[in-house]
């Protein structure tokens, strides 16, 4: 059984790779499988190869990892005449990027009716969460299956944390220690958790410090995010950037407190990796966030502003009790996930349209 995996972008540290690599792993002990990108990141070159090299004679199964639009995969897709498995991790609405990045507004956009386009020749219609597969289902597929990501939320919590970093948390700061994980995009809306940094160094707890752990992918927007934490003189905000494991490990280690303000999940991995560490969770419950919750962490309504999230890291952060319930229950959660079961999974639904024809 010959079947490979696509994906857009790859990187390490990425999800959507992660989830795609577990696969590719399962897959492997039936016969010959890669993962191929069209934008593959230094980090992640050995495991991932380029999209140009995918064989040109025909396969079994083509596994499609649909994030976002972009045309140069959905030429290469169409010009395939293999049947297509399509997982589904959702497209960001693209209203938030516009003023930003123009160009990346119009890939998002394009996003889901290119996934519409697929499906004529797609015989496996998968999603990573039941927020996922209903969004599928409205684009015209049937037979949605939810399909766990098959990644391994507790390793970055068993990676020895890097003692620079974990001295720095624990000894260097005073206060209590808030922390985000995510990529500085718009739709994350780490402007978001700024104002409410702001209302709660202000009025509740002053010596509070806020690390925004995560990659600037749009200039212009991190350009604003630096302006508003300037004009609010906030000097406990802490961007730090593109981490590896052991300082990721470290700041999960080092922190009260976990918030998700995200707009828009089509599942939040860091939620869970987050659970996994032993932080509880803050979360916006926008999407699919409720879902990936699970009742394991404090799930604000979606529309909350600055001064509702500021009073929920006060109350965690001001009760013993309640950040050792959330850390009980986020730890459970997390159990959950197993990626072994989740790429079994996956070879099994592909095992079971392998020889099918669209």
């Amino acid at each position: 059984m010959r079947v490979h995996q696509v994906v857009v972008g790859a990187r390490a540290g990425d999800a959507i790779t992660a989830s795609a690599l577990g696969g590719r792993d399962a897959l492997r002990t039936r016969g010959p499988s890669d993962v191929f990108g069209l934008h593959v990141d230094p980090s992640i070159a050995g495991e991932v190869r380029p999209l140009r090299d995918f064989p040109v004679d025909p396969v079994d199964l083509i596994v499609f990892h649909a994030s976002i639009g972009e045309p140069a995969v959905q030429e290469f897709l169409l010009a395939r005449r293999e049947p297509l498995a399509l997982v589904y991790h959702n497209v960001s609405p693209a209203e938030p990027y516009t003023r930003f990045d123009p160009a990346f507004a119009q890939l998002l956009a394009g996003g889901r009716a290119e996934i519409q386009a697929l499906l004529p020749r797609v015989v496996l219609a998968m999603a990573d969460s039941p927020y996922n597969a209903r969004e599928l289902a409205g684009l015209g597929f049937d037979d949605v299956r939810v399909l766990p990501l098959a990644v391994d939320v507790g390793r970055v919590a068993r990676v020895a944390p890097e003692a620079s970093t974990l001295n720095h948390l624990r000894a260097g700061i005073e206060g209590p220690v808030v922390l985000s994980v995510s990529q500085l995009l718009p739709h994350k809306r780490p402007d978001l958790l700024i104002l409410a940094y702001h209302v709660l160094v202000t009025w509740l707890r002053p010596d509070a410090e806020l690390v925004l752990v995560g990659a600037a992918v749009l200039p212009a927007y991190t350009a604003s995010l630096q302006r508003l934490v300037s004009e609010l003189n906030l000097p406990g905000v802490w961007f730090t950037g593109p981490v590896d494991e052991a300082q990721l490990a470290a700041f999960y280690r080092g922190a009260d407190v976990f918030v998700s303000p995200s707009a828009h999940e089509g599942f939040g991995l860091p939620i869970v990796e987050a659970m996994a560490a032993g932080v509880p969770v803050i979360a916006t419950g926008c999407a699919a966030v409720p879902e990936t919750v699970a009742g394991a962490g404090l799930v604000l309504p979606c529309d909350a502003g600055p001064l509702l999230i500021a009073e929920a890291m006060d109350a965690l952060l001001g009760s013993t009790e309640l950040r050792a319930g959330f850390r009980r229950a986020g730890l459970a959660r997390a159990a959950e996930m197993d990626p072994a079961r989740a790429a079994a999974e996956l070879l099994a639904q592909v095992e079971s349209v392998v020889g099918t024809s669209p």
